[in-house]
């Protein structure tokens, strides 16, 4: 026998071994290859029974006593050989689980119970966000009506016995029956839909119904109607049933934008609610099922075949006899209503925002007083609609736009397209490039930089930082002209070495001190009018030059407070701005637009895109812009044609009606070496040193090349 191997080994972890009884052979390791080569093997347990007794004992010792057994889960029996499955978290913490459950429960219905205890009870009697605004003109003539309509609420217990006995007997005959929802109810709506083999009856309750206006939307969907119903519960809870009712009638809506009880009788029978036959008060409970459908109004006979229902139905319920049915259905005449009105225009559109700002919600109609000349307006749209009608196939100009405002930015006419049916886009309101008419900037910033109508600028090529701006056609004085030669004939040459020398900061500066609110590129191409701004914002920028002063908010509400107080234009600066403007007319590109007194300046956009003309008679100024939806080009049409001819012809038109008195020009006393022309000119000039122009010529046959270098002019 080998010597027993030490306990301890480099190899292998000490082992603890029980004592071995009297006669027991513990197997040995022999030699050091042999433990690693050989697998000790355990002898069976039947072997050794011996063995065992110390476990049992050991298990004997370890097993818990009676008060530990109740506190011990019972163990699994497993099969010999095979692993215990673990035990459920929830089987081992059952209470703990339970309690868990019913936190959650209750903090559910915590919060349900908070999300509803907060509703708004009175939001049924409330004025509607968005009442009816009926906008009159400046002389009183309704021009278009927005809104819905809602009076103010009523109560239930002051109306005719009549009138909720013909909503209940219609709409939820178990009213005073159920608490908010009414299985019933629904029960026999399924039932007659599947009869119909369609929907023919709702099995909303009342309460329902004004939980959905009051609280809801009117999207169809198992939520809705979930959320439906609980609210419709609650509502029971904190409402008697008169309440309820209340506020059921006086928000359900009626068609033709009528909304609530009140606002139904007076448009459809021109009385109050206390004041309803049962004949009427039928015709009213039956116009909730299809508000727009059966608008007495539109849909008379509708309307009285609806009637004649729930007289049956209120026949049906006892509210009354069927002696009473026959005569109510004979009695019932129907008011003819208001005249109608367009629900929006150009203008109406362009209004209403400034409307809302000023109106909170109210009961009833908001009559609002706006600035619209009704005559001025019906012109503008009528020269619009006849002159691209002549010239617009021709030239291919498809659409058109005019702003015409008084000097304190009063709009009083507003065309946005050639029709508003076929189209609502606004393009008076939307932006544009400028083209030229932006030059009033940059001519008013040098101005303002000490410069004089007469002082000198090069009109000859130019390239600045790898620019090549070009005059129109190419055509160059090749020589100093003065400030005002280089304005009426447009030069771009001209403007673009302008805003070099005074930089683009200041230019910009400019236009915002005139109201430009719209963003304005910072480097020189926006001496050309690169950045898109609108027809609006443009005519209010050269109202301010008519008016004196900056910066004039153009608005069309007749009650207007300007956002921010105008300040007085410099003395010098007027002057030489309008002496300019003045010479564009007369004598530069915009002669075709020359009437007395008029002040203004021509646009038009590279590859003939836009066409615009900007300018004022008198205590009218008038914006005109034309062009294509699409950026198509046009047909060589620049600002000097056909909007100038637009703009001279409604002009005219204002000027015959009102003969309005000329805004006197602020002169500027300027040296008497400033005002001589250049001897040296090999161009026509007049005694003040501007080019005395021919009216541009445009082509009308074939569209222009397209010339990407040539910029607006």
């Amino acid at each position: 026998m080998s010597d027993p191997v030490e306990p301890e080994t480099p190899e292998t972890e000490p082992t603890p071994e029980a004592d071995a009884p009297d006669g027991e052979v513990t197997a040995e390791v022999v030699g050091a290859e042999a433990a690693e080569d050989e697998a000790v093997t355990e002898e069976p347990a039947s072997e050794a029974p011996a063995a065992k007794e110390p476990a049992a004992e050991e298990s004997a010792a370890e097993e818990p006593g009676p008060e530990e057994a109740e506190l011990t889960e019972p163990a699994v029996e497993t099969a010999p050989g095979e692993e215990a499955e673990p035990v459920p978290v929830w089987m081992q913490r059952r209470w703990q689980v339970t309690a868990g459950i019913a936190a959650v429960f209750l903090m559910i219905v915590a919060i349900i119970g908070s999300l509803l205890w907060s509703l708004p009870l009175n939001r049924a009697l409330e004025p509607l966000s968005s009442p009816v605004l009926i906008l009159v003109a400046d002389n009183g003539q309704p021009i278009a009506k927005r809104g819905s309509y809602k009076e103010a609420p009523i109560d239930a217990r002051k109306l005719p016995k009549a009138v909720p006995d013909a909503f209940v007997a219609i709409e939820d005959r178990r009213f005073y029956k159920h608490m908010g929802v009414d299985p019933l109810g629904i029960i026999r709506a399924v039932r007659a839909n599947a009869q119909a083999g369609g929907v023919a009856e709702g099995g909303s309750t009342i309460t329902q119904q004004l939980a959905k206006n009051a609280f809801l939307t009117n999207k169809r969907s198992l939520r809705r109607k979930a959320q439906e119903a609980l609210i419709a519960l609650y509502l029971e809870t904190r409402l008697s049933k008169d309440e309820i009712l209340s506020r059921y009638l006086s928000s359900v809506y009626f068609g033709e934008g009528a909304f609530g009880l009140r606002a139904a009788s007076q448009r459809y029978f021109n009385k109050s609610p206390e004041d309803l036959s049962i004949g009427e008060a039928a015709m009213l409970a039956g116009l909730v099922k299809a508000p727009s459908r059966l608008a007495p109004s539109v849909n008379p006979d509708g309307a009285r075949e609806r009637m004649r229902v729930v007289l049956n139905a209120m026949v049906e319920t006892g509210a009354i006899t069927k002696a009473q049915a026959a005569r109510a259905a004979r009695s019932v005449t129907i008011a003819p209503g208001p005249k109608k009105l367009p629900t929006g225009s150009y203008f109406a559109d362009w209004v209403i925002p400034q409307a809302r700002e000023v109106t909170a919600g109210q009961y009833g109609e908001t009559i609002i007083k706006t600035t619209l000349d009704p005559q001025l307006q019906a012109q503008a749209e009528k020269i619009i609609r006849t002159k691209l009608q002549q010239d617009g196939r021709m030239l291919n100009v498809t659409q058109a736009a005019l702003v015409a405002m008084r000097p304190d930015g009063r709009v009083v006419a507003m065309v946005g397209g050639k029709d508003y049916k076929e189209s609502q886009f606004n393009r008076a309101d939307g932006e544009r490039q400028p083209g030229s008419s932006f030059k009033l900037f940059v001519y008013l910033a040098a101005l303002r930089k000490g410069m004089t109508p007469m002082s000198p600028i090069l009109d000859a090529p130019v390239q600045v930082s790898g620019y090549t701006p070009r005059n129109h056609e190419g055509k160059y004085a090749g020589r100093e002209v003065p400030l005002i030669t280089a304005f009426a004939g447009s030069s771009n040459v001209a403007a673009v070495r302008l805003a070099k020398e005074i930089g683009p900061d200041a230019i910009i500066a400019t236009a915002r001190s005139l109201g430009i609110r719209e963003e304005i590129p910072k480097d020189l191409t926006l001496a050309l009018g690169t950045g898109p701004m609108s027809l609006v914002d443009l005519t209010a920028a050269y109202a301010a030059i008519a008016a004196g002063q900056a910066p004039i908010t153009p608005h069309g509400l007749a009650t207007f407070t300007p956002p921010v107080r105008p300040r007085p234009l410099g003395k010098a600066e007027l002057a030489g701005m309008r002496q300019m403007l003045s010479s564009a007319t007369q004598r530069g590109t915009g002669i075709e637009a020359a009437i007395p007194g008029a002040f203004g300046k021509t646009g038009t956009t590279q590859n003939y895109r836009d066409a615009l003309f900007v300018g004022w008679v008198g205590d009218l100024v008038v914006g005109v812009w034309v062009g294509n939806d699409n950026n198509d080009a046009m047909y060589g049409v620049v600002g000097g044609g056909l909007p100038a001819r637009i703009w001279k012809e409604f002009v005219s038109y204002a000027v015959n009606r009102d003969n309005p008195k000329p805004v006197a020009p602020v002169e500027e006393e300027l040296p008497a070496e400033e005002v001589v022309a250049d001897p040296g000119a090999e161009v026509p000039l007049g005694p003040d040193g501007q080019p005395l122009a021919q009216p541009p010529a445009e082509a009308v046959a074939e569209p222009p090349k397209d010339t990407p270098a040539d910029p607006p002019f």
